[in-house]
């Protein structure tokens, strides 16, 4: 590589505006720890006028940005659009095929496209980095594709998405609900002002499963429909309950291999306060990973903003600059293997079911019943009635069961007349 190092970014939000600026203030450190002079090339943005928080060169500003790649001799391309097609995999793609090295922090897009992109990086002998499209600053891709290796890692989990950790931890420690605390995690710029909805609903933590499931288990990246649930049907009385139970909910993104099978899911789970996990509050990330011999691996630290998502991208940058050229996953593409997926509904579990019913007699051995019918017993169970309104909340904690057996057990439940609303079910983490 030449000492002089020619760099884009391509997508000027949050992200890609706060890692402008911090390459512009770090040119010199990252001259010293590497020898390579960089120079900001060209950059490319949806608005060229629009107000940023830091002021860019409009000399180098490109309205289409694959004639950055085009018209200039661009090294080193920084894709922070987001999108899992479109452009972002239009712009990826061709950087690649042109042997120019690609960071990225775009989860969708590896999440989708990863098995693709890697291939064509090493087909061009360039390098494709990701480190920030999971867990913002932790540095986790490059802990499991260089510092444990050589282990064998059997699980993957922990709390993948600062959002719904913000808003979750909030709902407890204010006892204001879920809507309430959604605005404030917006004011705050943890969530989207527009459209939060990839946060709340899973799919953010899910692509990073996905992402950590192939670094972990050697694999390719799996496109098969799994387990995937958010936070918005947390309501209050959930938190308040859990609180009596001596237990949190986190929104947990979980991946292990079972019988030789992939199984991956994002869900809310109830943990206990006194597990590691279950103190993970805030805005904070935490992946943990179990393998031999190195046993259980945590890492922790703030999943999301722009400021940990820019370390992690200037982590990827000043590797390549020392000259790592690496395979993406750790492995070439034709070494990893496709693992099945697991069925989800043979996945036995202990549940938190809660119940708003009309209060009249009979209403309880009606949902005792109909579980008996499909084996599943009780473990616990806290009966609130609200003798006001004439209803009562019902929490059952049941022990192990099935998903199939459950799933079969709420069909048939939800179909009573006793029952105000669909049932809440929390899964609780083993």
């Amino acid at each position: 590589m030449e000492k002089n190092i020619n760099v884009a970014i391509i997508g000027l939000g949050q992200i890609g505006i706060y890692l402008y600026n911090e390459l512009q203030k770090k040119k010199k450190l990252i001259e010293l720890k590497t020898g390579k002079k960089i120079k900001i090339v060209g950059i490319s943005a949806r608005n060229k006028n629009k107000k940023r928080r830091f002021t860019i060169d409009k000399k180098i500003f490109f309205s289409n940005p694959l004639d950055i790649i085009r018209k200039t001799n661009v090294d080193i391309l920084f894709e922070s659009i987001g999108l899992s097609d479109g452009i972002s995999k239009k712009i990826v793609e061709t950087a690649l095929k042109n042997k120019i090295h690609v960071i990225t922090p775009n989860k969708a897009l590896i999440a989708k496209h990863g098995d693709y992109l890697s291939s064509l990086a090493e087909k061009n002998n360039v390098n494709l980095e990701f480190e920030a499209a999971v867990a913002g600053g932790i540095p986790i891709l490059r802990s499991i594709k260089e510092g444990i290796a050589t282990n064998k890692i059997s699980k993957v989990f922990g709390i993948l998405n600062g959002t719904c950790n913000y808003i979750l931890s909030e709902m407890e420690n204010s006892k204001q609900n879920f809507e309430n605390v959604l605005k404030k995690a917006q004011a705050l710029g943890y969530a989207e002002p527009g459209n939060p909805k990839l946060d709340l609903n899973g799919y953010d933590a899910f692509a990073k499963v996905r992402i950590l499931s192939a670094l972990c288990f050697n694999s390719k990246v799996a496109q098969n429909n799994c387990l995937m649930e958010g936070i918005e049907k947390i309501e209050l009385k959930d938190i308040s309950i859990a609180n009596q139970l001596n237990m949190r909910i986190k929104l947990l993104g979980i991946s292990e291999i079972i019988n030789n099978q992939l199984f991956e899911r994002v869900h809310p789970c109830l943990v206990s306060k006194n597990s590691y996990i279950g103190n993970v509050n805030g805005v904070m990330n935490a992946v943990i990973t179990n393998g031999k011999p190195v046993g259980e691996s945590i890492m922790q630290g703030e999943g999301a903003g722009p400021g940990p998502t820019s370390s992690s991208l200037l982590s990827d940058l000043l590797s390549i600059l020392r000259g790592n050229i690496k395979y993406p996953f750790g492995l070439p593409t034709s070494k990893r293997k496709q693992l099945k997926p697991y069925n989800i509904l043979n996945y036995t579990n202990s549940l938190y079911l809660r119940f708003e019913v009309k209060d009249i007699p009979g209403v309880l051995s009606k949902i005792t019943n109909q579980m008996a019918r499909y084996k599943i017993s009780v473990k616990r169970l806290i009966q609130t009635p609200d003798n006001n309104a004439n209803k009562a909340t019902i929490v059952i904690i049941t022990h192990k069961t099935t998903e199939q057996s459950i799933n079969n057990c709420l069909k048939k439940l939800s179909k009573e007349k006793i029952l105000l609303k669909q049932p809440t079910l929390i899964r609780l983490y083993n």
